[in-house]
């Protein structure tokens, strides 16, 4: 479903404002609607589950009385809407989590106002599954096959285009699945369509939705609006005065600069009564009175002012020339005001036209010319200055390594090793086997452990698959997609070694799993549909997954893990990788780089994640150490500038590094930093500097030159490292992934500290990064480790060692010293075994290290292996090669007294 160019488009309606607001951004980005579709209240008419097209009738205007299929039972045959009509079916709102149907009976209208095709049905079912996340009831019904996953004319796969599917069960009794028929009547009259777009901001109830019928039907979902309140305005545009008031309302705003007219018919939120009905909210008076009321009445919540939350509906009766032909027309005669009790009132259309525009006003000549709406920019201001700063990097970053000594952690006394996640580390090195054969049989591996310990596949949180060819990348996922029914399946990685991978061997798989883990802790973030946000997850595998630590004292812990798929700079809007604008070819690292940080942040500050355990910044290939060596220096800086962007001093008045306090708590240009918070809290800041403790945050500021605040912060960065592989998807030139998120930790309770040891022969080095959490009450601690193994600082074409470095007795020794750093943090020994069995993830030099897989010889490999990443060349942020580089993670509770 990765297709480039125009895109021909279904634009899901239901008469409200974001519907039509988001077919003006699908023109806007060069794509053609070939069709409106709507879903409508079910009828008394024998044939109301028929889809019904709507042709246009010309430009003499067309009354609501000849509208096909009215609702609702009619004295006169169905050619007017009458008083008897407004006292029974009609006048009572099917009050829908998925579909408006308020002034439905205008949306026939469209047809003529646009000059599409539009297509209705009648909406059957009611909501059966009241989840977030939408459950496909196909994947939840289909029976595994034995080996080979879903298979023949019913296999349900992400991302692989249209599917047979049995037309009773497709049918099933939640409203969603109307959405089936009503879109395959539109493919069938207009087979070049391959996209659908709506209109959901942010909800992830009704984006869930849409994306799982589109996935089924092979359609593209564009969800252009997904939070389009909090990004930043267009290039160049400066907004003053009212307008640039920092709330949801701009996206308001952007609809009236763009010539929606978009009336208010039904309010349910206290304060908003019935003076606000026919109301056009999309105008700068109309928008004052919303939220003067909301603040007056206790709202003003997260989306509140565009409706959100339910506050009020809306119906569009005009547009921009572009795609309104003509206007739709009610006089107030026509309308009445409909009572449901407990606030909510809206009103019933009896009669309505629809007036056709001079032809001079939608000349395509006019049209071409004039911009219909902004696009908003590909970089927010924090990213935009960090990649100037990339842009200006000098050939060392002053980011010297300063020991933070380790110290024994208060309140830590009584604690007994806890539950960790087990890793399940699987390849398949047959030489006769081809990868997808390999890929096979890993998959069914995966499913026989998911059986023998009866766990769901739920149960796996993060997945990193190491390919030897990219290439088979489409045949392996295909595969590998099969193991996922529920919705939000595990966050994953993606990269080639090429031949860094054992002989024979074309694919490892590596998976997190969380046994005790119950499907109601886990949190899931999967968006399927392009947006301006952060790229599509077209495939099986969600941006980011949440989850609690397990906990001896109530089973589990108030602090979250976070794991994010790998991001790679695809401009979200289009799927492409961004050009440079400069000549063609130039080079685009730094424009990448910066990008997919961009979007490791807002899927971060989403996820409401405060603090990285580390990172690793993936490369392929380069031409050169020296090539490679420039590039973990780019990565180095912009992470660096990620963290400390727009800190300044304590009590300082002065900030010309960044915005204000008020800017990077209140301004959407700047929520990558606040992030955009649940609808009843904002998001923690990313980075939470905060969540430090007041001792590692302790600084002066000095006159002139940098602050020791700034360099105080600069120490507590966590690790980050350069990787070089083989390929990366889509040919990307950079691959985030940051290890792990810290969410929900308080206010003082993260410490990290910073170890340098010499000593390990040849003149190699052993550097240690400690993140560690301690509960507000000291009952829980979690403690992160990244070991890295230094050669020479500073060099860049490193002579091999006289013999290579051993894996196995190289990770026992570091598994040492990480214990014994454990120890020291420790108020006292815990009861259990300190040491970690082995680091849950390494990276390797595979030029250097010998012996990575010895104990991964096959499929059979036993759990809590250590997952092997092989590279072609390791680097830390102070352009030091490294050798090896272990992550460990380790987690102690109170002990509960029986």
């Amino acid at each position: 479903m990765a297709v480039d160019g125009p895109l021909n488009v279904i634009a899901l309606i239901s008469g409200g404002k974001d519907s039509f607001f988001s077919i003006l951004h699908c023109l806007a980005n060069g794509h053609r609607v070939v069709a409106l579709a709507n879903l409508h209240p079910p009828d008394h008419h024998p044939h109301a589950s028929a889809t019904t097209p709507v042709s246009h009738p010309g430009a003499t205007g067309w009354s609501i009385s000849d509208a096909p299929a009215p609702l609702g039972p009619s004295t006169d045959s169905g050619h007017s809407l009458s008083q008897h009509d407004s006292e029974g079916a009609d006048e009572t709102d099917l009050n829908s989590f998925m579909y408006q149907t308020v002034g439905h009976q205008v949306v026939p209208l469209y047809a003529t106002a646009t000059g599409l095709p539009l297509f209705r049905r009648a909406i059957t079912g009611t909501t059966v599954d009241h989840g977030i996340s939408y459950q496909d009831p196909v994947l939840s019904s289909a029976p595994l096959s034995k080996a080979e996953g879903l298979q023949g004319p019913q296999q349900p796969t992400f991302g692989s285009g249209a599917v047979v599917v049995d037309e009773k069960r497709e049918l099933g009794e939640d409203e969603t699945e109307s959405l089936i028929p009503l879109l395959r009547s539109v493919i069938a009259a207009h087979p070049e369509a391959n996209a659908v777009c709506t209109g959901a901001i942010l909800s992830t109830y009704q984006r869930t939705r849409v994306e799982s019928v589109a996935m089924r039907l092979g359609l593209i979902p564009l969800g252009y609006l997904w939070q389009y309140p909090v990004l930043p305005p267009a290039p160049g545009s400066v907004e003053q005065g009212p307008h640039s008031q920092p709330d949801d309302a701009q996206l308001l705003r952007e609809m009236e600069s763009a010539g929606l007219e978009a009336r208010i018919v039904k309010v349910a939120s206290a304060g908003l009564d019935e003076d606000f009905l026919w109301e056009n909210v999309a105008s700068e008076k109309s928008i004052q009175r919303v939220k003067r009321v909301l603040r007056k009445f206790g709202g003003g919540g997260r989306g509140s002012e565009l409706g959100e939350g339910g506050e009020f509906e809306t119906l569009v009766v005009d547009g921009p020339p572009v795609l309104f032909k003509g206007r739709i027309i009610v006089q107030d005669d026509d309308t009445k005001v409909v009572r449901e009790g407990g606030g909510s009132l809206w009103l019933s259309i009896r009669k309505a036209c629809v007036e056709m525009k001079p032809q001079g006003q939608s000349s395509d000549e006019q049209v071409i010319e004039q911009p219909i709406v902004r696009t908003p920019a590909l970089l927010d201001a924090k990213f935009e200055a960090i990649l100037q700063t990339v842009r200006n990097y000098g050939e060392q970053l002053n980011m010297d390594f300063k020991d933070v000594p380790l110290a024994p952690l208060p309140q830590t006394s009584g604690v007994v090793a806890s539950s960790l996640p087990e890793q399940w580390c699987l390849l398949d090195s047959s030489q006769e086997a081809s990868t997808e054969d390999q890929t096979r049989r890993l998959v069914e591996a995966v499913r026989q452990r998911l059986r023998d310990q009866s766990l769901a596949a739920t149960a796996i949180t993060n997945t990193i698959i190491v390919l030897r060819h990219m290439s088979d990348f489409p045949a392996i996922n295909k595969l590998y997609g099969a193991l996922f029914r529920e919705p939000n399946p595990p966050a994953r990685v993606t990269i080639s070694s090429g031949d860094c991978l054992p002989h024979g061997c074309g694919i490892a798989m590596y998976l997190t799993v969380q046994p005790s883990l119950g499907l109601d802790d886990r949190q899931g973030l999967h968006i399927q549909s392009r947006s301006y946000w952060a790229p599509a997850n077209i495939g099986p595998y969600s941006q980011a997954i949440a989850f609690p630590v397990p906990s001896h004292a109530d089973g589990h812990s108030s602090m979250r893990l976070t794991t994010i798929a790998g991001q790679i700079p695809l401009v979200p809007a289009s799927m492409v990788l961004p050009v440079s604008g400069d000549s063609p070819g130039s080079d685009t690292t730094d424009i990448q780089i910066t990008l997919a940080l961009q979007h490791l942040w807002r899927i971060g500050t989403e996820m409401q994640v405060q603090w990285w355990t580390s990172a690793v910044a993936y490369f392929p290939r380069a031409p050169s150490s020296a090539d490679m060596k420039r590039q973990a220096i780019l990565a180095a800086h912009a992470w660096n500038e990620a963290h400390t962007w727009g800190l300044v001093a304590e009590g300082s008045d002065d900030d010309e590094t960044g915005p204000d306090l008020w800017d990077r708590n209140f301004n959407p240009q700047y929520m990558s930093l606040t992030g955009g918070g649940d609808d009843d809290a904002a998001s923690p800041n990313l980075p939470d500097w905060d969540v430090l403790t007041s001792a590692c945050l302790a600084a002066n500021v000095n006159e002139g030159g940098e602050s020791d605040f700034l360099q105080s912060r600069r120490r507590y960065i966590p690790y980050m490292f350069a990787a070089e592989v083989d390929e990366l998807p889509r040919a990307a030139g950079i691959e985030w992934q940051a290890h792990l998120g810290l969410a929900k930790v308080g206010s003082g309770t993260v410490r990290t500290f910073a170890r340098n040891t010499a000593g390990r022969g040849e003149g190699r080095r052993l550097e240690f990064h400690h993140v560690v959490v301690i509960s507000a009450a000291g009952g829980e601690i979690y403690v992160h480790t990244t070991a890295a193994l230094l050669l020479d600082e500073g060099s860049t074409d490193v002579a091999p060692p006289s013999s290579p470095i051993a894996f196995g007795p190289e990770i026992e020794a570091i598994s040492a010293e990480v214990a014994a750093a454990l120890e020291t943090l420790l108020d006292s020994p815990p009861k259990e075994a300190v040491a970690p069995s082995s680091p849950y993830l390494t990276y390797t030099d595979a030029s250097l290290v010998s012996s990575s897989f010895t104990k991964m010889a096959d499929t059979t490999a036993a759990s809590n292996a250590s997952a092997v990443i092989p590279c072609y060349s390791l680097w830390n942020a102070r352009s030091a090669r490294l050798s090896i580089v272990a992550l460990f993670q380790s987690h102690y509770s109170k002990e509960v007294m029986v």
